[in-house]
């Protein structure tokens, strides 16, 4: 069985266990109050397990379905069976990047809380971009553009909105989830800038 599927069962039950038990969902959400006070840093990566509702929840998993099998069949073609606990690691750890940037903003407020995937879906999006640049993909099947068209108006978009901070999404995780993404395959496999700038025919 893929990967994928385990980590989507482990996501989708650990949301659902804690929908039944409020205290759970409560003490796995990202809460950076929680996090620099109390040292409770399990937060960083239980939040990424959790969910708001099941819409909140069928997109991170309809996303993760896609490109998480996606970059799981490029890391074993590349790595081997190695990729199987990169492709985990990348996933893992861009949960926990992404949401440092909201802990460090946020450490002082005590009613603010962030839960979901999105930083380490959009770390695998991010990373299937830069393996095939020119790969047209649907923001929710309606507007299709080449892969790194929609890389570089996803970043601009969650960096304005970022800024403007005026609904509960946290537009941060997306953004440094995302650049996470990119920096991690750099930094696995560095000759992926020239195959990336080769594709775009530069």
């Amino acid at each position: 069985m893929e990967v994928t599927y385990g980590l989507m069962i482990a996501i989708g039950l650990i949301t659902y266990v804690a929908w039944q038990r409020p205290q759970l969902h409560k003490a796995l959400m990202l809460n950076p109050y929680q996090v620099a006070e109390r040292k409770q840093v399990y937060r960083l990566l239980t939040s990424g397990f959790v969910h708001n509702n099941s819409m909140h929840l069928f997109l991170n998993l309809f996303t993760l379905y896609f490109f998480g099998l996606a970059i799981e069949d490029i890391f074993q073609i590349y790595f081997g069976l190695m990729g199987l606990v990169l492709y985990i690691l990348l996933f893992c750890t861009a949960v926990i990047v992404a949401n440092l940037h909201t802990t460090w903003k946020h450490k002082n407020n005590p009613h603010y809380n962030s839960l979901g995937a999105s930083g380490g879906v959009s770390a695998l999006v991010m990373a299937f971009i830069l393996f095939d640049p020119l790969q047209e993909l649907c923001l929710y099947a309606i507007v299709c553009l080449p892969g790194y068209i929609l890389g570089a108006v996803f970043i601009i978009y969650s960096i304005v909105m970022g800024r403007r901070g005026r609904d509960n999404i946290n537009h941060d995780a997306h953004l440094y989830g995302a650049l996470y993404g990119v920096l991690f395959i750099i930094i696995l496999k560095p000759d992926i800038i020239s195959s990336f700038i080769h594709s775009l025919g530069l």
